[in-house]
């Protein structure tokens, strides 16, 4: 299993772990978060996984895809999404091979605090919660908060 970090700050006291995956949901997220973060004064650690697809038989993946590499292009395109060039909060980018929620999970140990949008890509339209946001929720060892992106209808 490989892993990587970029970090962009420091920070010595706590950590709030948040899940990207690009999609709306995760970015909601990776903004709740860093508000959360200012308020606390904790650092961020955002986190990307990857992880080969499963398939039938063995075929060499093409040698111009580069998972890892994608995981880390889309950590770095949501931080800039939700904080501009430049953030206020110390930033640590993570990209890990495994499935998302063990990823989560494992990066979340020794954190005050996990954030996760209510679904990424792959769930299904109208779901309220996601398959891996759930997981977090039932298995880890810290808070976790589960970010619904859509707006509240004022009636």
């Amino acid at each position: 299993m490989s892993e990587t970090s970029a970090q962009v700050g420091s920070n010595e006291g706590k950590t709030i772990v948040v899940g990207i995956d690009g999609s709306p949901s995760s970015i909601d997220a990776l903004r709740w978060a860093g508000t959360q973060a200012e308020v606390t004064g904790a650092g961020l650690r955002v986190v990307s996984a990857w992880s080969w697809p499963a398939i039938s038989g063995y075929a060499p993946p093409p040698p111009e895809m580069d998972l890892e590499k994608d995981a880390r292009v889309v950590a770095s395109s949501a931080v800039r999404q939700a904080f501009g060039e430049s953030s206020k909060i110390p930033v640590d980018v993570v990209v890990a091979e495994g499935s998302p929620a063990a990823v989560l999970l494992k990066q979340a140990r020794e954190a005050d605090l996990l954030v996760v949008g209510s679904r990424g890509h792959g769930a299904f339209a109208g779901m309220l919660l996601g398959s891996v946001s759930s997981h977090c929720v039932s298995h880890a060892a810290c808070p976790v908060v589960v970010v619904r992106g859509e707006p509240r209808h004022q009636s």
